[in-house]
């Protein structure tokens, strides 16, 4: 099937690159001139496993090429808008300005009976309006949500653990038939397919996020109890994690969520109820983004502290940049966050990521950065722990001790074991660990 892909930032690459990879004849569309020159040389713009191979194989196969014109889009069955929906600064809401240009920059091209999918995460009632827009050019809407997973992204398009089709009663039954056929190698596979109506759609990806952070704040909160009460935020998730109601997955306490996701999508919701007149509801994702960003202040604490106060001038190594590993993203990071704080305290903060270094370069040009994990620890009078990284997670703490002038880690993860780094000689603190 012919497809275009609107949008070629991390969602719409990874989607464009994937599609290809099915079989599909697919053009990516932006407005970047550079990243479509650089997609098109069959190189990624950004850090994704998996990504650059099917990158490369779609470009060099020809089934999948980038353009700048949406004129190029004129002759595809389904396009899929995949731009971003940043946080507006002034309320916290979604801002829509790429989903309305994208759909009024297609909307001269589209035939009847095509297809309009969004991907891009909106808010409810978005889809409905859209259908409204492009009603007279005869061609339909559909709502398809990506559950991407940065350092997964591509396993995620190809193999993702369930479809999700957002549709209206008058087209709805043509539109599942198109995305049937676009997923079809997907659906072979026995994948869940859901057909719903536009609304549920858009809830969908915004209240698994919701869900998400819910409960990532929920186990910071525990830490935050047990940080005073000489419980281990660890032991604990473990336990209730074995009940199959609550689960061990995202019950891992540290400095919190990051991304380029979570923090905005819930600041949009709950814009998003409050103009619906149900504020109610969502008050507690409030509470869910305050503990959040209080656990990056309470890292830095801890840190602080350990000088007794007074941080300025001394050496810190903050290991992690990007707010995940297996990426190079470092919107809303808690890691980055943490450096520029201590930075801003006087602390002399040299940073190192395997990934991420390029993009907060130019973000923080202020901070140092390291050309490699041993020049960052070296002479390190603290260690801080904040993107949990294989190489990080398996640091050797009697060698890292060698490199140190004072053996103090701060485990920002709860990634490493505290018996072990305290047997080599090191002053360890967790979040939430006794």
């Amino acid at each position: 099937m012919r497809i275009s892909v609107i949008g070629c930032g991390y969602l719409g690459a990874v989607h464009a690159a994937a599609m290809a990879s099915l079989g599909h004849d697919v053009v990516g569309i932006d407005v970047d001139e550079a990243k479509v020159a650089t997609l098109s040389a069959g190189k990624t713009p950004f850090f994704e496993p998996g990504l650059a191979d099917i990158l490369k194989a779609g470009v060099d196969s020809g089934r999948l090429r980038f353009s700048t014109s949406f004129a190029a889009a004129a002759d595809a069955r389904v396009h899929f808008i995949g731009v971003g929906t940043p946080q507006r600064k002034d309320t916290g809401a979604a801002d829509l300005t790429y989903v309305d240009a994208a759909i009024a920059s297609l909307k001269p091209y589209l035939a009847p009976g095509s297809l309009v999918a969004g991907k891009s995460t909106v808010p409810v009632g978005t889809a409905a309006r859209l259908t409204e827009e492009i009603r007279d050019t005869g061609a339909h809407l559909a709502w398809n949500p990506e559950f991407l997973r940065e350092g997964f992204a591509v396993r995620d398009t190809v193999d993702p653990d369930r479809l999700v089709y957002g549709v209206t009663e008058e087209t709805g039954a043509e539109d599942v038939a198109l995305l049937d056929e676009v997923y079809a190698t997907i659906l072979a596979k026995g994948t869940p397919r859901l057909v719903m109506n536009q609304p549920t759609a858009e809830l969908v990806k915004i209240s698994a996020n919701s869900f998400l952070a819910t409960k990532i704040s929920f186990i910071n909160a525990m830490a935050e109890i047990a940080e005073v009460t000489g419980a281990d935020v660890t032991q604990l998730a473990d336990a209730i994690g074995y009940d199959a109601r609550i689960g061990r997955r995202f019950l891992n306490a540290g400095v919190g969520f990051g991304g380029g996701c979570l923090p905005k999508d819930i600041r949009a919701f709950v814009a998003r109820a409050d103009e619906l007149g149900r504020g109610e509801s969502l008050a507690f994702l409030r509470e869910i983004d305050e503990i959040n960003l209080r656990r990056r202040q309470r890292l830095v604490d801890l840190v602080v502290d350990s000088f007794d106060g007074q941080v300025f001038g001394r050496r810190v190594a903050v290991l992690g940049l990007a707010f995940k590993p297996d990426s190079d993203d470092i919107r809303d990071s808690p890691a980055l966050d943490v450096a520029v704080r201590l930075k801003g305290l006087g602390a002399e903060v040299v940073s190192y990521d395997p990934e991420a270094m390029d993009n907060a370069r130019r973000m923080h040009p202020q901070l140092a950065y390291a050309d490699s994990l041993d020049a960052a620890v070296e002479g390190a009078e603290a260690i801080a722990i904040v993107t949990e990284w294989k190489q990080f997670k398996e640091l050797d703490p009697a060698d890292t001790a060698g490199k140190v002038s004072r053996p103090f880690v701060f485990d920002g993860r709860n990634v490493l074991d505290p018996v072990a780094w305290r047997d080599a000689g090191w002053t360890y603190t967790g979040m939430g660990r006794v």
